[in-house]
């Protein structure tokens, strides 16, 4: 895990549902995988958004929005 994956893991485990930890980590892990493998694209963000805030507490859930426009912007 490099620097940048360290940070967005522990602000997306922060807040996530407590019941979702393991299901979050996973998700982290298998995007990371493919960030590793150069397929982390546009098209791979869309279709995880979902999952992503499925396992955000509500209150976090508009942060993390703004957060990740943020991130795509940069792919």
């Amino acid at each position: 895990m490099n620097q940048g994956q360290e940070l967005f893991y522990n602000f997306f485990m922060e807040r996530v549902k407590e019941d979702k930890q393991d299901e979050a980590k996973a998700l982290l892990e298998k995007g990371f995988a493919k960030q590793a493998e150069g397929t982390f694209d546009q098209s791979y963000l869309q279709e995880v958004m979902p999952k992503y805030f499925e396992l955000l507490k509500p209150e976090a859930v508009e942060e993390f929005k703004k957060a990740m426009a943020h991130f795509s912007s940069t792919l």
